[in-house]
């Protein structure tokens, strides 16, 4: 071969070398826009939104709602059958008129409150708190003005509870119509509240606060 034909093939394969790199960077964008990597997903939507509510955080709202209801419709319990108690033992007019008060008021609340145990799949008390049971225990061993002060005692300190238990929830509840409860169910506790401690100071039951 002569020195024409070898400058000839030397330029011909230098060409083919350039032509090769030239068609292989052109051909690493197409690849990495077809290679579906995790730096940024495909679909928007995907993307956290910016300012939502942590998951966390209304788990432990819907726990504490569930809470509530149990304990609201636990207590309610309680204290319907006290009033019956009372409404039985009592022979003061003023704690009678209270009595019957709680029995229905309390079941007029805890028919409030079921539904929403219902929807949020909660399993309705069958009975009152073991607190509860001891302290009907104890009334029973009593009568007359023996039995008005320990009721009206345990009303009076047991409405004090209820009230704040009423008020948190009122405030903190998600649910529309669990807050509609708790708020009027914080407006009659708080009647009975006042109603308590002016038949204690009335009758001379127990020290008015």
């Amino acid at each position: 071969m002569n020195l024409n034909c070898k400058k000839l093939t030397q330029q011909v394969r230098g060409g083919l070398v350039a032509l090769t790199c030239v068609a292989l960077l052109s051909a690493a964008p197409v690849k990495a826009q077809q290679n579906p990597g995790s730096m940024h997903p495909a679909n928007p939507q995907d993307m956290p939104t910016p300012g939502a509510p942590m998951t966390g955080n209304t788990v432990v709202t819907q726990s504490n709602d569930k809470m509530f209801i149990r304990n609201a419709l636990q207590g309610g319990m309680a204290e319907v059958e006290l009033g019956k108690l009372a409404l039985q033992k009592s022979s003061n007019d003023d704690v009678k008129q209270f009595a019957q008060r709680m029995v229905d008021d309390h079941t007029k609340l805890s028919d409030l409150l079921k539904p929403i145990a219902d929807q949020m799949q909660i399993k309705v008390p069958d009975s009152p708190s073991r607190k509860d049971k001891k302290a009907m225990t104890k009334l029973q061993a009593l009568s007359g003005d023996a039995f008005d002060k320990a009721y009206m005692k345990d009303q009076v300190k047991d409405h004090e509870k209820d009230q704040k238990e009423f008020k948190q929830e009122a405030s903190s509840a998600t649910d529309p119509q669990l807050k509609q409860v708790a708020t009027q169910g914080e407006q009659i506790i708080t009647e009975h509240l006042q109603m308590a401690k002016q038949i204690a100071h009335k009758d001379n039951l127990v020290a008015s606060k």
